[in-house]
């Protein structure tokens, strides 16, 4: 094994290995030393990937097996790692934003009882991701996909004494098990009959698996193939109708907020895609799916936006929206302008959720933005980053958002791929909803008058928990607060007459260290990813949907596109979302309050998710009740119990019923039962001796 091979292994090996540290001996080496050795993980994975970038830098790539499993059937199972331009970049994102989160939470949980448990699960989680992306077969992949499942599984239901986490990390992990039957039905669909699991081979193969068809049904194979990995990449990444997961997992603590919903878990599917492109390219059809799942992701979340009033819910609805530009842009072939976007978002919503979580602090753990206003006084630096990352969201020229926003925007307006019309519509239309939630946000947590430290402030938690949540009484504390010292507790709240103070250094080291890059990112990098050979070769875009190229025609350098995204309606449709924002929530907040009752049925829809999940619960969850129920009353209760277990029971009886007759105790009886055996015998003997002289 060379020098590089094992600097590819230490990347994920280092943050597992504080995993394994902080988890099994968390409590013998106390929390400090814990955290010491997950965030020095996490940090020599960090700069090892900033090593093998630049050793891809200069050219060179891996593609290798590490360790062979198995080999069953002509197929090999293998740990093995591609290293090229589209992995180092993921690496670097996951591995610089999880050591920002790795710090920030020292501050955000020091009262946490379960310190060293959760910097064991942040880890563990980066180690997962960390295989996910650098895997070059679907065997790793598949492990990686569902290791993030798990971690994320444990992380949104940490605070494991409270109903409404359980319920929400359960969700989360049901709807993923959905998304991923599809993604292994296309996992199986390429073994069967590409015959491997190596992404190259499997590549080489393509033109083969184009002339093929499903048996029994017709389907191009490759159409059926990219649907199910698609339909694994909706679970992963939240496109609708398989989103319903990732609002509800703002139960868990904010670290793992930003961590699971910014860089890593919820852009593993946009990930794959674009790992997948020669595959996709051959498929019109998967295409068109993608981009219309996408469009309707990144309009109708940005909506739900807009009526949350729980703050990290917010940033939540815009982590959807934003996964539904990604989505588009994969399926209008601009698979790096997905990418290019999946690497700024990681940057500028990792900084809205841990600004999001500063303010909590300062709030003492209340969530609810209507108890808010006016913080800007007493937490600037809190302030001023929440700014920074709220003008890259919205897409502000210069900002990394604008360029990557804006990149997807220009390659919908030139796609020919049907649907392309509506996805369009849907993403400049997504522009104004985007800047509207994001500023009304700011403006109602920021600026306007002071309203916390009132006694009869909003009930935050209970406003915030979903409708199948326990519900509490505003006076009443969570009955198990005393266990988890619950952050965001809803009886949590500054006392009448306390002021917010800025959060610890701890938690504004990764803002400021998070909004660098949420501002130049962008400038830096767009020429390079996009227009540049930086993806040459490791992703493959058919010349028929090229978009990238016939927008690259009009590319004159990031200055000049940035100056020129003054004038372009998408930055006007921005500015009216942050002055509609202004107006409604500073200005005249009667407003919205009219609007709210003027159309309660809307607002009604919207507050309740466009009521997916009361169809999840009575169509899904009430089929599966009444399916369990058929299958107890006629499998259980007749079959088994009634047939097998009481049957059985009842045959015992009956034999012994008879027998207790039979065994009655009085000597006539018995002498008549010999006299009655004689008699038979004799009968039987008679017979028998008739048959012998008939057949002599």
């Amino acid at each position: 094994m060379s020098s590089m091979q094992k600097l590819y292994l230490l990347v994920p090996l280092a943050p597992l290995f504080g995993a394994i540290l902080a988890g099994l001996f968390g409590r013998v080496i106390g929390r400090t030393a814990s955290h010491v050795v997950t965030i020095l993980g996490v940090a020599v994975a960090l700069v090892a990937s900033v090593v093998i970038y630049q050793d891809v830098q200069a050219g060179n790539t891996f593609n290798g097996a590490l360790y062979t499993w198995a080999t069953s059937g002509g197929i090999t199972f293998e740990v093995g790692f591609l290293i090229d331009s589209l992995t180092v970049m993921m690496m670097l994102v996951v591995t610089f934003v999880s050591l920002m989160v790795h710090i920030y939470t020292i501050g955000y949980m020091s009262e946490d009882p379960g310190y060293q448990r959760f910097f064991s699960y942040i880890s563990l989680f980066t180690f997962s991701m960390l295989m996910l992306v650098m895997s070059n077969n679907f065997l790793q992949l598949f492990f990686g996909w569902e290791a993030v499942g798990l971690v994320s599984y444990l992380l949104i239901g940490f605070w494991y004494t409270r109903p409404t986490a359980i319920y929400a990390n359960l969700k989360a992990f049901l709807v993923n098990r959905v998304g991923d039957f599809g993604f292994l039905l296309g996992i199986g669909l390429i073994a069967a009959y590409a015959g491997t699991l190596n992404y190259a081979e499997v590549f080489a193969k393509a033109p083969e698996l184009l002339q093929m068809t499903v048996p029994a049904t017709g389907w191009p194979l490759v159409t059926a193939i990219c649907i199910g990995l698609f339909i694994g990449a909706m679970g992963k990444s939240a496109q609708v109708p398989l989103h319903v997961w990732l609002p509800d997992s703002m139960e868990g603590p904010t670290p793992i907020s930003a961590l699971i919903h910014a860089a890593t878990m919820v852009t593993a599917g946009i990930f794959m895609v674009a790992r997948m492109s020669p595959l996709f390219e051959l498929s019109e059809t998967a295409l068109s799916f993608v981009l219309v799942i996408g469009a309707t992701t990144a309009l109708f979340m940005g909506f739900l936006g807009i009526v949350q009033n729980d703050i990290k819910r917010v940033v939540a609805y815009s982590t959807l929206s934003q996964l539904g530009y990604m989505t588009v842009a994969l399926g209008v072939s601009a698979y790096s302008a997905a990418v290019f976007h999946l690497m700024t978002h990681a940057f500028f919503k990792a900084l809205l959720f841990l600004g999001a979580g500063s303010v909590i602090i300062g709030m003492h753990h209340d969530q609810d933005m209507r108890n808010m206003g006016g913080l800007w006084k007493y937490m600037k630096i809190t302030w001023i980053t929440s700014l920074l990352g709220s003008l890259a969201l919205i897409g502000f020229p210069f900002f990394a958002g604008f360029y990557s926003k804006d990149s997807i925007i220009m390659a919908v307006h030139f796609s020919n791929i049907p649907g392309a019309g509506y996805a369009y519509f849907c993403v400049l239309a997504g522009v104004f909803v985007t800047a509207f939630y994001s500023f009304r946000m700011y403006f109602l947590v920021f600026h306007g008058e002071e309203r916390f430290g009132k006694a009869h402030a909003h009930d935050a938690h209970a406003h915030a928990r979903d409708t199948h949540a326990v519900a509490h009484d505003g006076h009443d504390h969570d009955e198990h607060a005393q266990d988890d010292h619950s952050h965001d507790d809803h009886h949590h709240g500054l006392a009448p007459g306390e002021k917010p103070k800025e959060s610890p250094w701890v938690v504004t080291l990764p803002l400021v260290l998070l909004a660098i890059p949420s501002v130049i990112i962008g400038a830096l990098t767009i020429e390079p990813m996009l227009f540049g050979e930086w993806f040459a070769g490791v992703i493959h875009v058919a010349e028929a949907h090229d978009v990238i190229a016939e927008f690259g025609k009009e590319f004159h350098g990031a200055a000049a596109l940035a100056l020129h995204g003054f004038v372009t309606l998408p930055f006007w449709l921005a500015m009216a979302g942050v002055a509609t924002a202004w107006f409604f929530y500073l200005k005249r907040p009667e407003i919205p309050v009219w609007f709210g009752q003027r159309f309660a049925f809307l607002y009604r829809l919207l507050d309740n998710k466009y009521y997916f999940d009361r169809f999840n619960e009575v169509f899904f969850a009430g089929g599966s009740r009444m399916l369990g129920r058929f299958f107890w009353r006629a499998g259980d209760q007749a079959i088994i119990d009634g047939v097998a277990v009481n049957g059985s029971a009842r045959l015992v009886g009956g034999i012994a019923q008879l027998t207790r007759w039979l065994q009655s105790g009085y000597v006539y009886q018995y002498a008549f039962w010999i006299i009655f055996g004689v008699m038979v015998l004799l009968w039987m003997w008679r017979l028998d001796f008739q048959a012998g002289a008939i057949g002599g």
